[in-house]
Parts: structure tokens; C-alpha cells; sequence
């Protein structure tokens, strides 16, 4: 997991390491607000889930540019291999045309 790059906001309560934390937990997985405020509560870091939403309201925005310059910058490409089928028309017992399956 790398870490959101948050402002410099000197009159938060939570270091940046929390607050980026709680930011991904809940824009990277299906989770609702109470249940980062419980996955947080079991790590022991008491945050309620008010204080979640008001953080993804004001860094949710910075996250989302950055996993876009993060995918645009990775530029993965995908090669799928697609198999050779060959039909020969030939002579084969029941009269059909042989189909030869394999790597080109």
C-alpha cells in the first residue's frame, strides 16, 4: 500500500500516516464509515466515523488524483495469447475437414 501524500494541515489532531490510512480503507474497499471507524478501534486508534467522512470529503479528492496518475503512469500492457486453429481440408474418415489445434 503506498501512502496518499496529504497537505500540510499543522492543526490536525491524527499524524498523516492515520489520516492516509483511513482514507484508502475506505476509497479502495467497499467499506462504510462505521466499519473503518471499527477496523481503525481494533488497531487502537479511536477515530469516529464522522471524523472519517469529514476526511474523505477533504482529502478524497487528492486520492483520486493520485491513483489516476498513478494508473497513467504504469502504462501495463496486457498480451493475451490467442490460440492457432488450423482447418485442413483433406481426407479424414467421416468426409469433415481436420481441425489441428496448437501454437503458431
Amino acid at each position: 500500500m503506498e501512502l496518499i501524500r496529504l497537505p500540510r494541515c499543522p492543526r490536525l489532531r491524527f499524524p498523516a500516516e492515520v489520516i492516509s490510512y483511513t482514507i484508502w480503507l475506505y476509497f479502495r474497499f467497499p467499506l462504510g464509515l462505521r466499519m473503518v471507524e471499527e477496523m481503525l478501534a481494533a488497531q487502537g486508534i479511536l477515530v469516529s466515523y464522522k471524523t472519517v467522512r469529514h476526511w474523505a470529503l477533504k482529502f478524497g479528492q487528492n486520492f483520486a488524483k493520485q491513483i489516476r496518475r498513478q494508473l497513467l503512469a504504469a502504462r501495463d500492457t496486457w498480451d493475451l495469447d490467442e490460440p492457432a486453429i488450423s482447418v485442413q481440408a483433406g481426407s479424414s474418415d467421416s468426409g469433415e475437414p481436420r481441425i489441428n489445434m496448437g501454437s503458431r
